[in-house]
């Protein structure tokens, strides 16, 4: 394993892998060929891991969606990771990677190019969330993970999850996409072209409006309803502008207009069914692998709704997967994965369990039942 500094790799590390330090490393692993046979001289990947290591507990992967990062017990799923919490890191280990092409420590349009000395920006190649798993995979292997309990992540993390499972299905116990379809449809590419589009004329103010456009499809009518109404700021604009300018300044600040071309790119390729046949083949691998499935949808996801996610755990169901859909119930639109905590505890603990023994499928429960988790369920081998 190499350890990088600033980026640039060092010589081989004897160092142990910095297993629950909770804090985000860099390796370099040397170089990487994407899916359509491009050449990346070398691959660098930044990751956390907290809890226990590999070998003395199981192991849990969270991915991050579009401009998150690897420090998900640090930021977006702190709520969820550490002591007591559902990710207990008293009982599991937890590690998360900024994916290929992305912004915060792993390869991508930002890094060096060792070719030219210089930042690869439009030179960077598309890459699919295929090859975003590969690289997941390849930490893995370089960190000596053997089995995963547990992959999970929301939007594209929940693209990407799906594809560390079927990319090895004997290695992952149970995999929760949340928010994520098994192909992305042409209503999502739409609004990722016209982002990309303002972004290519634009620039940095095209990167604004692009947040400003995505933040109208990651929350929901009541939300902007109950958090803005009428409401108009000191200077006479209506509530909800001056908040959607903000989203579009603060990600000016944090992020770049390539990155994110690179990042919508890979979610408009994204379809799992690709070169294995189609979706409900690709699916019966976990069914051979013994891997489980639960699709979590969100009320009033405009983005990736419960209709898409219900589409891939029936495409599972009749793959014969233990496939199971939750819901969550919220007025936060596509964006509850990132908020609604409590909701996701219950998931997060119910997969879990599932994931260390194999227990008789539990009863479903209708919409609207007390707990407001709306519970379908359906096996590969029941009716």
């Amino acid at each position: 394993m190499t350890q990088t500094v600033g980026g640039v790799a060092a010589a081989p590390s004897t160092t142990p892998p910095a297993f629950g330090s909770g804090r985000v490393e860099t390796t370099a692993l040397g170089p990487f060929v994407l899916g359509d046979g491009t050449r990346l001289p070398q691959l660098v990947v930044a990751w956390r891991h907290d809890g226990p290591p590999p070998g003395e507990a199981p192991q849990v992967v969270v991915v991050h969606a579009l401009t998150g990062s690897a420090d998900a017990a640090g930021d977006w799923w702190e709520p969820l990771i550490g002591r007591g919490r559902a990710l207990d890191t008293d009982l599991v280990g937890v590690v998360g990677a900024n994916l290929l092409g992305g912004r915060y420590g792993s390869t991508g349009p930002t890094s060096i190019d060792p070719r030219t000395g210089r930042a690869f920006g439009r030179d960077f190649p598309a890459v699919s969330t295929r090859d975003q798993a590969r690289v997941q995979w390849a930490l893995l292997d370089a960190l000596g993970f053997e089995e995963i309990a547990l992959v999970v992540g929301g939007s594209l993390g929940g693209m990407v999850a799906l594809e560390v499972a079927l990319v090895r299905p004997a290695s992952v116990r149970h995999v929760i996409p949340i928010a994520a379809p098994a192909a992305t449809g042409p209503m999502a590419v739409a609004w990722n072209h016209i982002q990309v589009e303002l972004i290519e004329r634009l620039g940095d103010a095209g990167l604004a409006l692009a947040r400003e456009l995505a933040m109208t499809t990651y929350r929901s009518e009541i939300d902007f309803d109950e958090r803005f109404g009428r409401s108009t700021e000191p200077d006479g604009r209506p509530s909800i502008v001056s908040y959607l300018d903000y989203q579009g300044a603060k990600l000016v600040d944090r992020f770049d207009g390539d990155t994110y071309r690179i990042l919508a790119g890979a979610m408009d390729r994204h379809d799992i069914g690709t070169g294995r046949g189609g979706i409900e083949a690709a699916l019966a691998g976990l069914a051979v692998a013994g891997t489980g499935l639960t699709g979590v949808g969100i009320v009033d996801d405009i983005l990736y709704g419960p209709r898409q996610v219900q589409a891939l755990v029936a495409a599972a169901s009749a793959g014969g997967v233990v496939a199971r859909y939750r819901e969550l119930a919220s007025t936060k639109g596509h964006d509850a994965f990132l908020v609604e905590w409590d909701q996701l505890a219950v998931i997060l603990r119910e997969a879990l369990d599932r994931a260390r023994s194999t227990p008789e499928p539990v009863r479903s429960r209708e919409p609207g039942a007390p707990g407001g988790l709306y519970v379908s369920e359906w096996h590969g081998l029941e009716d």
